[in-house]
């Protein structure tokens, strides 16, 4: 305990100089950069998740704290901007491995502030604010003072970045605001079109779901840990996925992410479908899609439910049922489940 209530002075201690030697201290003229496009670099600012954070020429040395961010740089083309990457929880997909491999891992798990510090960045992003605290990589706040500017994915804060945007606009919004950051604009604006363009292929059949004036429910079953359910909440990206595909996640009056229920409820909730979220690269019991079919089926209760017994069931990695530049994939396949199981006329 006492080790980690120095984390916040010794991020100060250390990583300010790192800072300085990296060359992100906001004082320093970098005038001379260039861009990946050979443009000389100007100075930017964004908004992340509230905070403003301003850059006098792309970074050079972008440390990112989770899976979803690192592999959304590595979309980008902006891997030899990249210092480390931190809590993989999966395998990394075939197209960015070549690209993966010439990023330091600079923590298998979650980073603490030393690992962080050790890796002298000069720009570090993250897709949810908890990776942002004094017994991990150092709160935002200590990164903005050394100068360090420090990113969250405008999904994990949508009251401020313009409420009422859905999560996939939010999630296409990080693209943007990280093209401006690297002025990689022309690649982020195309990944973020051709995304765009995916959700709307998969809402294209979502007015022919209903039947008889009710939308199709869904469950999703994202892990089972020590026998218990863990499903979509609200405040999900399942939830979203269902409006855009026409359907309506059971679990929608529950205010979390990812909360775990009983078997029971469940069954009270007798969805018409299922969507498993197959995580069996994470290697936990309970994570693959087999574990979860055999778990369903020994429950004497939720094993009679329609859904399980005609095997109303669509599986997904469930990866990319959080939000990243994989979940667009999940969408589709959501789209294309739906469809064989009848729900699409």
């Amino acid at each position: 305990m006492r080790h980690r209530a120095r984390t916040g002075l010794a991020l100060t201690l250390v990583l300010a100089s790192a800072a300085a030697a990296a060359g992100c201290s906001t004082t320093t003229d970098r005038s001379s950069d260039r861009t990946a496009h050979g443009a000389p670099a100007a100075r930017t600012a964004v908004t992340s998740c509230g905070s403003p954070l301003s850059f006098d020429g792309p970074p050079k040395r972008t440390v990112a704290l989770d899976q979803a961010s690192t592999e959304t740089l590595l979309e980008l083309g902006l891997q030899d901007r990249m210092a480390g990457t931190a809590n993989l929880k999966t395998k990394i997909p075939a197209q960015y491995q070549d690209a993966y491999a010439k990023v330091p891992v600079i923590a298998p798990k979650i980073a603490t502030g030393e690992q962080l510090r050790a890796a002298t960045p000069d720009f570090v992003v993250a897709g949810s604010t908890d990776l942002y605290t004094k017994d991990r990589a150092g709160t935002r706040e200590e990164l903005g003072a050394l100068g360090v500017p420090a990113f969250v994915s405008a999904v994990d804060c949508p009251q401020q970045n313009e409420p009422g945007k859905s999560p996939f606009e939010l999630l296409f919004s990080d693209y943007e605001a990280l093209g401006k950051v690297f002025g990689a604009e022309e690649r982020a604006a195309a990944l973020a079109r051709e995304q765009r363009a995916a959700v709307a292929k998969a809402g294209e059949s979502a007015a022919g779901t209903a039947r008889d004036g009710k939308q199709p429910t869904v469950v999703y079953l994202y892990s089972v840990f020590n026998g218990m359910p863990y499903v979509a909440g609200r405040t999900g990206l399942p939830s979203e996925m269902s409006r855009i595909v026409g359907a309506k996640n059971a679990f929608d009056d529950v205010e979390e992410d990812w909360p775990e229920v009983s078997w029971e409820e469940v069954a009270k909730r007798n969805p018409d479908f299922i969507v498993i979220g197959d995580l069996s690269e994470r290697g936990r019991p309970g994570d693959s899609a087999a574990e979860k079919r055999r778990a369903m089926a020994e429950d004497p209760v939720v094993s009679k439910l329609a859904a399980v017994r005609d095997n109303r069931i669509v599986e997904v990695p469930g990866i990319e049922l959080d939000p990243s530049v994989r979940s667009v994939h999940a969408l589709g396949l959501l789209a294309a489940g739906m469809k064989d199981l009848g729900y699409v006329r």
